[in-house]
């Protein structure tokens, strides 16, 4: 009854055991840390690209990216991750999954 309330998610959030299940089995899929670089340093997933969510060139970054690619984004907490899907669909990427709780819940 309440639907219009209701904002459908362009992407998907995804829990840490099914986020890595997707990404082995997603050729050509490109993981996104949108952390800071310092964040990014101290570890992450392996062959994860770092554009900062927070830098000035994100969106210029994110637009020069192959839109028909499957997209992993996370971050620390999976809020600025969510934030970056909500933008980079916008943009026209349709292929998006955020992993939910972010670094903090990855055990892997």
């Amino acid at each position: 009854m309440l639907d219009f309330f209701k904002t459908k998610k362009s992407y998907e959030n995804v829990k840490a055991a099914d986020f890595k299940q997707l990404i082995t089995n997603t050729p050509n899929s490109i993981i996104l840390d949108v952390r800071t670089l310092a964040e990014h340093k101290q570890g992450g997933i392996d062959g994860a690209i770092n554009i900062d969510i927070m830098g000035s060139s994100f969106a210029q970054k994110v637009a020069a990216l192959d839109k028909d690619k499957t997209y992993f984004v996370y971050c620390r907490s999976g809020n600025r991750s969510g934030s970056a899907c909500e933008m980079m669909s916008k943009d026209g990427f349709k292929n998006l999954y955020n992993l939910s709780g972010g670094m903090m819940n990855w055990p892997y």
